[in-house]
Order: structure tokens, then sequence, then C-alpha cells
């Protein structure tokens, strides 16, 4: 079996933004009732990537992300790939134990969410504190 070239293979957010580089004014996500084109997403989830940058997310730096499925996931998702981070999933309909239990594992620096969720994430003890980012409002 031939060995793969790996430098051939591209990210998920690479091949996004060449995606949004060919199409940029077709509809990239729908949610409900909102739509965001390729440019609108690209442009979004780039503020996020440098935002992110800025606090030190890079390559092996793991961001939370807390939301509820909507656009600010996409988004959210985007900008940490782009910023080189990973992220750590965090549902928060999970129990704010198993929320805190997974942050204090973790340690990550920095924490996405949306406002209506950030008291889930204030009643965590986040040891060390981290910085939350709240994507509807930030």
């Amino acid at each position: 079996m031939p060995e793969a070239d790996c430098r051939q293979i591209s990210c998920i957010h690479q091949l996004f933004e060449e995606q949004a580089q060919r199409t940029p004014n077709s509809v990239a996500v729908i949610f409900e009732e909102q739509r965001l084109t390729y440019k609108e997403l690209n442009s979004l989830s780039n503020k996020v990537a440098h935002y992110l940058q800025t606090l030190g997310v890079g390559p092996e730096v793991l961001v939370g992300i807390c939301v509820e499925r909507s656009l600010h996931t996409v988004i959210g998702l985007l900008g940490i790939l782009k910023a080189g981070g990973a992220y750590l999933p965090i549902d928060p309909v999970y129990p704010q134990k198993r929320i805190a239990l997974m942050l204090a594992d973790a340690q990550v620096p920095v924490i996405l969410t949306q406002t209506h969720l950030q008291d889930i994430l204030d009643s965590c003890i986040i040891t060390p504190p981290c910085q939350v980012i709240c994507l509807d409002t930030d």
C-alpha cells in the first residue's frame, strides 16, 4: 500500500476558507430561520480566531465551547480551529458537577459561550480561572 503524502491533506478550516473564496455569497449554514453565507461565516470566525490568538490560543491550546446548537456553534468551532487551538465541547445540559469536573480536568484558559449560559459557567468553580467569552455579545 503506498504511503499518503500528508502535505496534501488540508484541515477542515482550510477547506472551508477555500470554499469561502470560491463561493462567498452562497449559503454556508442554516439554523432554523437564520442563514450565513460563506463570506459572513468566514468573517465572523476570523474575528473569533484573531481574538483567541490575542489571548494566547494556538497549537495545543484547548478552548472550551459551551453553546446551545446555533450559528454560534459553527462560528466558535471554526474560530478555535483557525486560531490553531483544539476544542473541548461542553453540553450546557450536562449537570453542573460534570461541567465543573470537565473544566477542572482540562484547565482550559478560554471558554466560548452564550450570554444566557454564562450563569451555568459562573456556578462552576474553575481553577485556574479562565477567560469567558460570550459569542453573542463580545
